[in-house]
């Protein structure tokens, strides 16, 4: 998903958009989560864990995306 997507699906005792800049994720940037819950971000080199979801994220991540996990 996007940046963009992710933001809108954190919830408030979670990362915050701040958080989110400050792990230099941008609009347009890919991210991912994945089954633990961890917010992975694509760099050249692979991915980078920045943080991550909890609660209810893998019904949040479903809904806000439309995608199941891969």
């Amino acid at each position: 998903m996007t940046g963009a997507t992710l933001d809108k699906l954190i919830a408030e005792d979670e990362l915050h958009h701040d958080d989110l800049s400050a792990a230099g994720v941008e609009a347009t940037t890919i991210v991912r989560v994945n089954p633990q819950g961890d917010i992975e971000v694509r760099r050249r080199g692979g991915w980078d864990v920045i943080g991550g979801l909890l609660g209810d994220f893998e019904d949040r991540v479903k809904i806000e995306t439309g995608l199941d996990w891969a």
